[in-house]
C-alpha cells in the first residue's frame, strides 16, 4: 500500500509539472502574438507611406523629362506626359497624406504640397514662354525657377522615404528584440519544466516498472506457447486489476489450447479418412511445393510410397515437368491454370501398358491473399481411353465397310436413273431422286466420319511449312467466290502485309477456311458481307472469318464443335463434322479455335496458328 500511496502522489506532482507545460506555452504564445503585432504595426504604418514616397518621386521625374520634351519643342508629347504622371503624383501624395504616424512626416507633407503647387504654376509659366520663341529666355527661366522647385520637390520625397524607412527598422529592432526576450523565457521556463518533469518521470517509472516487466515477462512466455504462467497481483489499483484480467485471459487461453488441439487431431484424422477413401487420387502440396499429403490411389498411380513421398519436392514425386509447371503457377497465382481441352491428360507407362489421368489443379485458400496449398487431383480414365480408341476404330472400320455397298447402291440408282426415266412413273422417279440424294448424304457422311476418325487417332500426316497467310486465304476466297456472287454475298479478304508466315499445312488450313466460308454463305442472306482478316500477336497468327449473318443462339455456341452438331436442327445441310474436323486439324497445329456470335448481328469464327520461326 505505501507504493500506492507514492504512485498517487507522484501522480499529483506529474500533474503540477503538467500546469507548469500550459503556463510555458501560454507564455510562449503570448510572446508570439506580440511579435507578430509589432511585425504587423511595421507592414501597416510604413509600407504605404514609402510607396506612396517611391511613386512620387518616380512621377515627378517623369515630369521633369516631360518638361525638357517641352522645351525641345515636342509640345504634344510633353504636356500629356506631364498630365499623366501629375495624376500620379496627386494620387500618390493623397495616400501619403492620409497614412501621418510618425514624427515630422506632417511638416514634409506641407513641404511637398506647397513645392509641388510652385513646380505646378512654374510649368504653366514655361508653356508661355515657349510659345514665343524665346529659347535663351526659356532655358533661363527652367534652370533659376523650374529646376529647383523640382530638387526641391524630390528632396522632400526622398526625406519621407527615409523617415518611414528609418521608422521601420526601428520597429524592426522593437520586434527582434521582443522575440528574443520571447525566445530567452520560453527557453529558461522550458528548461526548468523539462528538468523537473524528468525527475519525477524516473521516481514514477520506478514504480511502475517493476510489475510492467512482470507482465511483459508473462506476456513473452504465453507468445512462445506457455500457458502455465500468473502475474501476482498485489495493489487494487489499474494495475493489479490489469494482472487479475492477465490472469484470466491466460486460464482461457490454456483451456481453448487444450480444446482446439483435441479438435485439430480430429479434424486431421478424419482428413486423412477422406483422402485415404477416395478412389480418385489426391495429392497435396503446400505453398513450398512440398508433398503434405498423398493418398493410396495416387501413390499406387505414381508407384510411390506414401510414407516416401510426404515431405519430399512434387518434381522429386512426379517427374512430369508439364505438370509441374501448371502447379507453380497455380502456387504462384492463387488461381487454377488455364488449360487447353485434350492438355488435362497425364499419361504414366509401367512396363507395357500405358494408363491416363485426367488431372485437375485447385489452389488451397486460407483467405482471399493468402494461399496454403494447393490439390491436385488425378482421375483414372485409362478405360474411357480404350473405349474411345475402339469407337473410333469401330467408326472407321464400319465406314470402309459401308463405303463398298454405297458405291455400288450409287451407281444402281444412277444407272435406273438414266436407263428407265420413259419406263418409270412419276412417283417412282420422285423416289429414285431421293434415293440418289440420301446416297450422296451418306458418302459426304462417312467420308467426314472417315478424316475425322483419321485425325483424332493421330494417323493423318501434317506437311508443315513456312506458309504465307495469303495463300491459303486467297485459294479459300478462290474456290468459294463464285457461289458467294450467285448468292449477291460481297466476300472479301483483308491481309496485311506485316502479318508473318506461319508453320502449317497449308492444304489442311485451306480446307479450315473452305469449311468456315462456306458455313458463313449458308447462314447470311443474299446481300450480306463475308470478311476473312489475319492478325498477329504473342507469336501466333489470328485468322477470322466474319459474317452479318442469321448469328447462332447463345445455348449452342458451347456445343457448336461438337461432333453430330447442328446449328439449324435435322433439316439443316451438311454432316455435323465439318467444325469438330477444323478443331481437330487445328489442334494438330497446336492452335485453339472459338466462335463469337450474336443473333441477328452475325458470328466469327477465329482460329490461332504458331507464327514460323
Amino acid at each position: 500500500m505505501h507504493e500506492v500511496d507514492a504512485a498517487k502522489e507522484d501522480s499529483h506532482r506529474l500533474r503540477r509539472i503538467l500546469a507548469l507545460l500550459v503556463f510555458v506555452l501560454g507564455w510562449a504564445f503570448a510572446n508570439v502574438l506580440r511579435l507578430g503585432r509589432a511585425s504587423d504595426a511595421i507592414l501597416r504604418e510604413n509600407y504605404k507611406s514609402i510607396l506612396a514616397a517611391e511613386s512620387m518621386i518616380d512621377a515627378i521625374e517623369r515630369q521633369d523629362s516631360a518638361t525638357l520634351l517641352l522645351i525641345l519643342g515636342f509640345s504634344e508629347e510633353a504636356l500629356t506626359s506631364f498630365r499623366e504622371n501629375e495624376s500620379a503624383f496627386l494620387q500618390s501624395f493623397a495616400r501619403a497624406e492620409d497614412n501621418i504616424t510618425i514624427e515630422g512626416e506632417k511638416a514634409i507633407i506641407a513641404s511637398i504640397k506647397s513645392g509641388y503647387s510652385e513646380y505646378l504654376v512654374g510649368f504653366s509659366k514655361l508653356r508661355d514662354l515657349t510659345g514665343t520663341g524665346n529659347r535663351d529666355e526659356v532655358g533661363t527661366f527652367y534652370h533659376e525657377t523650374l529646376k529647383p522647385a523640382f530638387v526641391h520637390v524630390r528632396d522632400a520625397c526622398v526625406r519621407l522615404r527615409e523617415i518611414n524607412q528609418d521608422t521601420m527598422f526601428a520597429a524592426s529592432t522593437r520586434a527582434e528584440a521582443v522575440a528574443q526576450r520571447a525566445l530567452w523565457s520560453i527557453a529558461v521556463i522550458g528548461a526548468i519544466a523539462i528538468v523537473a518533469g524528468v525527475g519525477f518521470s524516473l521516481v514514477l517509472s520506478r514504480l511502475l516498472v517493476r510489475p510492467l516487466q512482470e507482465l511483459s515477462e508473462a506476456a513473452r512466455h504465453v507468445a512462445e506457447g506457455d500457458y502455465d504462467v500468473e502475474v501476482a497481483t498485489t495493489s487494487t489499483d489499474e494495475l493489479g486489476r490489469v494482472a487479475a484480467e492477465f490472469n484470466a485471459m491466460v486460464g482461457k487461453l490454456r483451456s481453448y489450447r487444450d480444446l482446439n488441439l483435441r479438435q485439430i487431431v480430429t479434424e486431421k484424422q478424419r482428413s486423412d479418412a477422406i483422402i485415404r477413401s477416395i478412389d480418385d487420387g489426391i495429392i497435396v502440396v503446400d505453398e513450398e511445393l512440398k508433398v503434405i499429403n498423398i493418398n493410396r490411389a495416387a501413390a499406387s498411380a505414381l508407384n510411390v510410397e506414401r510414407s516416401e513421398a510426404q515431405g519430399r519436392h512434387f518434381l522429386e514425386v512426379v517427374n512430369n515437368e508439364k505438370l509441374f509447371g501448371h502447379v507453380k503457377q497455380t502456387v504462384e497465382s492463387g488461381r487454377p491454370p488455364d488449360i487447353a481441352e485434350g492438355e488435362d491428360v497425364l499419361r504414366i507407362t509401367r512396363g507395357e501398358e500405358t494408363h491416363h489421368y485426367l488431372f485437375s489443379i485447385v489452389p488451397v485458400q486460407a483467405s482471399e491473399e493468402v494461399l496454403r496449398g494447393v490439390v491436385l487431383v488425378l482421375r483414372d480414365v485409362t478405360r474411357l481411353k480404350e473405349l474411345e480408341k475402339l469407337k473410333s476404330e469401330f467408326v472407321m472400320t464400319a465406314s470402309h465397310e459401308l463405303k463398298t455397298p454405297l458405291t455400288g447402291i450409287e451407281m444402281s440408282v444412277d444407272l435406273l436413273r438414266e436407263q428407265l426415266p420413259d419406263k418409270l412413273s412419276g412417283e417412282q422417279m420422285e423416289l429414285l431422286s431421293a434415293a440418289h440424294e440420301d446416297v450422296h448424304r451418306l458418302k459426304a457422311l462417312l467420308k467426314d466420319l472417315l478424316d475425322f476418325s483419321k485425325i483424332e487417332s493421330g494417323k493423318v500426316e501434317m506437311d508443315f511449312a513456312r506458309v504465307p497467310v495469303s495463300v491459303f486465304v486467297d485459294k479459300a476466297i478462290s474456290v468459294l467466290k463464285s457461289q458467294a456472287d450467285e448468292k449477291s454475298i460481297e466476300l472479301t479478304a483483308e491481309v496485311p502485309d506485316d502479318v508473318p508466315e506461319v508453320r502449317a499445312d497449308a492444304n489442311k488450313v485451306s480446307w479450315i477456311l473452305t469449311n468456315l466460308i462456306t458455313n458463313a454463305l449458308r447462314y447470311t442472306e443474299p446481300g450480306g458481307h463475308i470478311r476473312v482478316s489475319a492478325e498477329s500477336g504473342r507469336g501466333q497468327v489470328y485468322v477470322s472469318v466474319s459474317d452479318d449473318g442469321t448469328g447462332i443462339p447463345e445455348e449452342h455456341q458451347s456445343k457448336i464443335f461438337d461432333k453430330f452438331v447442328k446449328v439449324g436442327g435435322a433439316e439443316s445441310e451438311g454432316t455435323g463434322l465439318g467444325l469438330a474436323i477444323c478443331r481437330e486439324i487445328v489442334r494438330a497445329h497446336g492452335g485453339t479455335i472459338w466462335l463469337e456470335s450474336e443473333v441477328g448481328k452475325g458470328s466469327t469464327f477465329t482460329f490461332s496458328l504458331p507464327a514460323a520461326e
